[in-house]
């Protein structure tokens, strides 16, 4: 069984707590406190209920990314974010992707295989420079003799043979190279609030490792694609 990781982002935790802090006592109204006070309030438990430990800092589970914090505030309010919103935090986050300095988008499809099956890093536990695994497994299917996927994310498997790519090095399959290394380094970036880590721009996946997974999704001799 695969281990599962669950990150908590600053944002949510206080969209949740302020939400459950209003249910206790009855409504925002009854406690005598604004949204806002409540959101400060929160925050004020959260630092100090954790502490730095490890390579895991507070710092880093408080901090105000305006994309996390959106999409925690409209799952809060039981709405989607509007077109319009979804568009400026899309293009936040297109902002901070990093392609390849030396056009090489593919590495090696077996190592990207590992990286896929593994779930390991960024727990307080590892150490710093420790490589992270990518847990692709943990929400979708990817090689199809693989017995244990999730569902969340859709099915990759023949990613690149459904979308025609027989030589990736082809002019024909660029646009669908660059697309998928992309959404791997920031799935924010064509899709606001994504379940899908950023896993570049959060330094979760190194540039070599984003190649080996691209080259695993794309590579005509990978196993997602026979």
């Amino acid at each position: 069984m695969k281990k599962h990781r669950i990150a908590f982002t600053a944002a949510t935790l206080l969209g949740a707590t302020s939400l459950l802090v209003a249910c206790a006592s009855g409504g925002v109204d009854q406690t005598g406190m604004s949204s806002a006070q409540l959101d400060a309030l929160t925050r004020d438990v959260v630092k100090n209920s954790f502490q730095d430990k490890g390579i895991v800092k507070v710092s880093q589970a408080l901090g105000e990314d305006p994309t996390d914090q959106a999409c925690s505030a409209a799952d809060v309010a039981g709405h989607p974010l509007s077109p319009e919103r979804a568009k400026e935090i899309e293009a936040l986050n297109l902002k901070t992707i990093q392609w390849p300095a030396d056009g090489k988008y593919l590495g090696d499809w077996k190592e990207g295989e590992k990286i896929a099956q593994s779930g390991r890093g960024r727990t307080w536990t590892d150490k710093a420079g420790a490589a992270n695994g990518g847990n692709c497994y943990n929400c979708h299917q990817i090689d199809k003799k693989e017995i244990s996927f999730g569902t969340i994310g859709p099915s990759l498997y023949n990613y690149g043979k459904q979308r025609g790519v027989t030589d990736p090095a082809s002019p024909q399959a660029q646009e669908v190279v660059k697309y998928t290394w992309g959404k791997i380094w920031n799935s924010k970036a064509y899709n606001a609030c994504s379940n899908m880590p950023r896993a570049g721009t959060e330094g979760i996946l190194t540039e070599a490792q984003v190649r080996d997974i691209v080259a695993l999704l794309l590579d005509p001799k990978s196993p997602v694609n026979q």
